[in-house]
């Protein structure tokens, strides 16, 4: 894929939001290609990999895990990416699931402005706010060159008041973000450099989440740019069966072993989906064998589904909505939103 260098821009709030989605997908180094061969199986032989079994303490910062069990959340894309559009897109999806979403994920660019109207009505409400905010070149920011802007975000994150998670520049191991991060060491330098300005800032209301790839920890080079323990609240990872299929278990197997190295870290998984290509049998089995093994790995305390057939998406290897096929969002809905390990989440408070 081409390199994409993010550039800054005064845009429309919903314009902006829209392209913040779009270009996150775009890029997504979980997607593209043709689909691997199906797998004889949807389920691990032995039962799922139990491996990230820290039950704690945790180190998390505002926003606490769940004493047991797992908080579930979702990014759902509504029809239009308007701020009424995304309240009566994630309505209508807790309505379908009789539930709703301890986590609410969304996502902005490195200049747009954190905190929205329907962000305060997801708040309002009881759910927590995950902000997956894109970040930008890695030594600028360490120059300097963006600290106003860096400033701005936090005293907004200040003004906000409310305990949120913030994912800064999720999925920065893709191969198409190497433009930008530079190194791993680089990312490193920049995470701690606008963690630095929140606290001169007094935003201390964000838990901040470091969330990579599957493919990254598969590939080996996730890893060199975990900024450590001491600056991370959350660890996390986005998991796709979208043009390489596998169990979830499979597919997060590295991360996990990761994970056990780092016990008083709480879990998340930012996203994952299943894409339509795998067909409705083997998705219903994917989401159910997902559930067990977010369930051997206690050290997991939040999952976030990826409720999204992106535009231009390339075809259904890039197509993760469930609540289209009625089998697909059956085995989503008994699997994980009533299922009582899915805790929900009291209104956070200022």
């Amino acid at each position: 894929m081409k390199r994409i260098v993010l550039t800054i821009a005064v845009v429309a709030a919903t314009v902006v939001a829209a392209g913040a989605v779009t270009w996150m997908v775009l890029e997504g180094g979980h997607r593209g290609g043709p689909p691997a061969a199906a797998p004889s199986s949807t389920v691990d032989a032995g039962g799922p990999p139990s491996i990230a079994t820290s039950l704690g303490p945790y180190a998390a910062g505002p926003v606490s895990p769940p004493k047991h069990g797992s908080y579930l959340g979702a990014w759902v894309r509504p029809e239009r990416l308007t701020e009424s559009g995304r309240v009566t897109a994630m309505t209508a999806w807790e309505h379908s699931l009789g539930r709703k979403m301890a986590i609410v994920n969304t996502y902005r660019r490195f200049d747009e402005t954190f905190i929205n109207d329907s962000d305060r009505q997801f708040v309002a409400r009881g759910s927590t706010l995950m902000l997956s905010w894109a970040g930008g070149d890695t030594r600028l920011i360490t120059m300097g060159r963006y600290d106003d802007l860096i400033r701005q975000r936090a005293r907004e994150l200040k003004a906000f008041g409310h305990p949120v998670l913030l994912r800064y520049r999720w999925e920065m191991d893709r191969p198409n973000l190497r433009a930008q991060m530079w190194s791993g060491a680089d990312y490193i330098a920049a995470w701690k450099y606008v963690r630095n300005v929140f606290q001169q800032e007094g935003a201390t209301n964000a838990s901040w989440v470091w969330c990579p790839t599957a493919e990254g920890f598969q590939g080996g080079y996730a890893a060199d740019f975990y900024p450590g323990d001491d600056a991370v609240d959350w660890t996390c990872v986005d998991v796709y069966a979208g043009t390489k299929y596998g169990t979830i278990g499979d597919l997060m197997r590295p991360f996990l072993e990761f994970c056990a190295e780092h016990p008083s870290k709480p879990v998340m998984v930012g996203e994952f989906g299943i894409a339509r290509s795998w067909g409705t049998g083997q998705r219903a089995a994917w989401l159910a064998d997902a559930s067990r093994t977010f369930k051997a790995n206690p050290q997991i305390r939040a999952v976030l589904y990826f409720e999204s057939d992106p535009l231009d998406n390339k075809g259904p290897t890039n197509q993760f909505l469930v609540s289209d096929d009625p089998v697909v969002f059956g085995a989503f809905r008994s699997s994980l939103a009533q299922d009582t390990y899915y805790k929900p989440m009291a209104a956070p408070k200022p």
